[in-house]
């Protein structure tokens, strides 16, 4: 299955039309990205909790890790970096922290909210090997950006 980018674009607009929580917000959001994709294995969101700090936030897919230092990974190299991280083969990538064993490839976007705060990260692992693209990366950002840009 292909993920339709602009039927789920709008389908998230209109479920999160007026929502100011950013906790509601992010489990709309990987509820239906998750369900949207057959490359979606885990989908969901690590909070910025504290300095340097993510913890697991709402998700769709097995259990994740509950906390990632800035420091270590996938998820915290995108929060380190303020940039998307596409990753073909996670074995490749130093660092890697293993959530889950069959995971093969991953996407992690930064989450700003309207003052440019990174407040989450959107994490999308997949047990594909280079499951992601570039186009996949610019569509899922416009989408964080329109919901998580008016908080």
């Amino acid at each position: 299955m292909s993920l339709d980018y602009t039927t789920v674009a709008k389908t998230i607009a209109a479920l999160t039309e007026g929502e100011s929580d950013a906790v509601a917000l992010m489990a709309t959001v990987a509820c239906e990205l998750h369900h949207s994709d057959d490359r979606f294995d885990w989908t969901g969101f690590y909070r910025v909790v504290a300095p340097e700090l993510l913890k697991i936030g709402p998700y769709q897919g097995g259990h994740g890790c509950l906390q990632i230092p800035f420091s270590r990974g996938v998820c915290g190299a995108a929060a380190r970096e303020g940039a998307v991280q596409l990753v073909a083969d996670v074995e490749a990538f130093p660092g890697h922290i293993a959530c889950a064993t069959s995971t093969r490839s991953e996407i992690v976007l930064p989450v700003w909210n309207a003052d440019h705060v990174l407040i989450a990260v959107l994490d999308i692992d997949s047990d594909q090997p280079d499951a992601f693209t570039q186009d996949d990366a610019d569509q899922l950002a416009a989408i964080l950006a329109q919901v998580f840009g008016r908080i």
